[in-house]
């Protein structure tokens, strides 16, 4: 169940009371990236949420790392003035979370290193006894391939390490953890619930979890990793019949040249941010998911029938590995009645219904049809593969179930899943990182079936769901770079 519709008077969901998830562990084991991504999923379930960040704290605070003393990233003995600004930055952080604890918050996670027993327990002392329940979620690596790309990957998107010389920036990072290993303690005591995570999933240790949300944190962890990879939304090619749901129709002519271009354009560019992040290509397959309808299952064919003397003119080196996969929970959002029908014709015939949908286009279900609430509980199944997925993959699909997978990886709200712009012609591309999510839309097509902010001439209002986004001003759409070199 994601996203629930119904509230309580505490603002609690799932009857499990208010969690302190506390992270533990080493710098570059993955603790940012685990309590982001953490800190989406659980937004996505309905649960307020929010991450509490020491780092992001100590910056807004003191400023970056080449502003503090030398010994403040030192375990060992400290000046008086450090000390103070150590006991200043973990206070500060304290109080924003009782202050987000005050305001309504059900879970925060407490993104900071507390490798040490005795300060974990102080912690823990100090919010136990408000009827707040104390996870702590250890992250331990032994793998110096996955420390090593933490590294790079800190090198790269810390606000720490921002304007830095690459290579000295590895250096202090790598240095920080020394002085940190030394006076490091794992997570061994029974006394408080905990989950140890061995290299960012590959194996997890639980003790004394208990309850539904508390069980539902535990099975998303078993379910990520920091592996980098790239994500990509297209929508399929225009279909014969383009304004029937119920007619699974083929491909029109241009719907296949789409499917052509659009081959062409995204391994162009994978190759190009391949390259740009310094990745072998070689080593990495290309995973295509489609619904099991024919327009987007056959727009991936292009894929499957490249040829060497295609690959050949379009990319250097070998013939790229590509898998495509159908996902029947990947169909479009059923319209019901409404299909077929312009939002004129559904205002004139639906008149009560069309103004219960206008005040709540997300949880409203029209007569025999799908709410997009239905097809987001219908969907976090594949939310749950998207995070297992390590290859980069691209998604073939319809507007409404890329709507609601760019809300759950870009953190939207649920209200805002109708209003998002979703054209055809437009490759919009997700980087998930260790601070965030990086996304950006690339213009690749202008032919028959484009459907964009303009209300272009192969726009089909007959399709409600698929070509028509909330009618609200100022729609929420990637912004879009123009495809300024053409694939040849």
């Amino acid at each position: 169940m994601v996203a629930p519709l119904y509230t309580t008077a505490s603002g609690l969901l799932f009857h499990a009371g208010k969690i302190l998830v506390v992270t533990v562990g080493l710098p570059a084991r993955g603790k940012t990236h685990i309590s982001r991504a953490l800190e989406r999923y659980l937004r996505w379930t309905g649960v307020k949420t929010q991450v509490i960040s020491l780092g992001d704290y100590r910056r807004k605070v003191l400023g970056g790392a080449q502003k503090l003393p030398p010994d403040y990233f030192s375990l060992g003995e400290k000046s008086p003035e450090t000390m103070q600004l150590r006991q200043r930055i973990q206070d500060g952080c304290e109080q924003l979370i009782w202050d987000f604890f005050n305001s309504g918050g059900q879970v925060v996670i407490y993104d900071a290193n507390n490798g040490r027993v005795e300060l974990r327990q102080k912690l823990a002392e100090k919010f136990d006894p408000a009827g707040i329940h104390v996870i702590f979620l250890e992250s331990l690596c032994d793998n110096e391939e996955i420390i090593m790309q933490n590294i790079r990957s800190v090198k790269i998107s810390s606000p720490d390490y921002r304007g830095w010389d690459p290579e000295k920036a590895v250096a202090d990072y790598y240095q920080r953890i020394k002085n940190h290993e030394t006076h490091y303690e794992p997570v061994e005591e029974i006394t408080w619930p905990s989950i140890r995570i061995l290299n960012v999933g590959e194996k997890i240790m639980v003790n004394q979890i208990r309850g539904y949300l508390q069980s539902r944190i535990v099975f998303f962890l078993m379910n990520i990793h920091n592996t980098p990879r790239t994500i990509y939304f297209a929508r399929s090619g225009q279909s014969l019949i383009e304004h029937s749901y119920k007619a699974d129709s083929d491909l029109s002519p241009a719907g296949w040249e789409y499917a052509e271009r659009l081959k062409e354009f995204v391994l162009d560019r994978r190759a190009k941010a391949l390259k740009q992040r310094g990745l072998d290509g070689e080593d990495r397959r290309l995973v295509i998911w489609t619904s099991a309808r024919r327009r987007s299952h056959h727009t991936a064919w292009p894929f499957l029938n490249l040829t060497s003397d295609q690959a050949a003119s379009l990319l250097p080196g070998p013939l790229p590995r590509v898998k495509v996969i159908e996902k029947p929970q990947m169909s479009e959002i059923n319209p019901g009645v409404w299909d077929g029908m312009t939002p004129d014709q559904v205002k004139r015939f639906y008149p009560d219904e069309w103004e219960r949908f206008v005040r709540d286009p997300y949880a409203y279900r029209a007569p025999r049809a799908e709410s997009y609430h239905d097809l987001c509980v219908r969907l976090e199944p594949m939310l749950i593969e998207l995070e297992r997925e390590k290859e980069d993959l691209l998604i073939i699909g319809h507007a409404s179930v890329i709507r609601c997978m760019l809300a759950y990886l870009i953190g939207l709200p649920a209200s805002e899943i109708p209003a998002i712009e979703v054209a055809r012609g437009d490759l919009i591309e997700v980087v998930p990182t260790s601070y965030g999510v990086q996304s950006q839309a690339y213009h690749f097509w202008d032919g028959p079936g484009r459907s964009d902010a303009s209300g272009g001439s192969g726009k089909d209002e007959y399709n409600f769901y698929e070509n028509y986004a909330e009618d609200t001003k100022g729609k929420r759409r990637p912004q879009v770079v123009e495809d300024v070199q053409k694939v040849a």
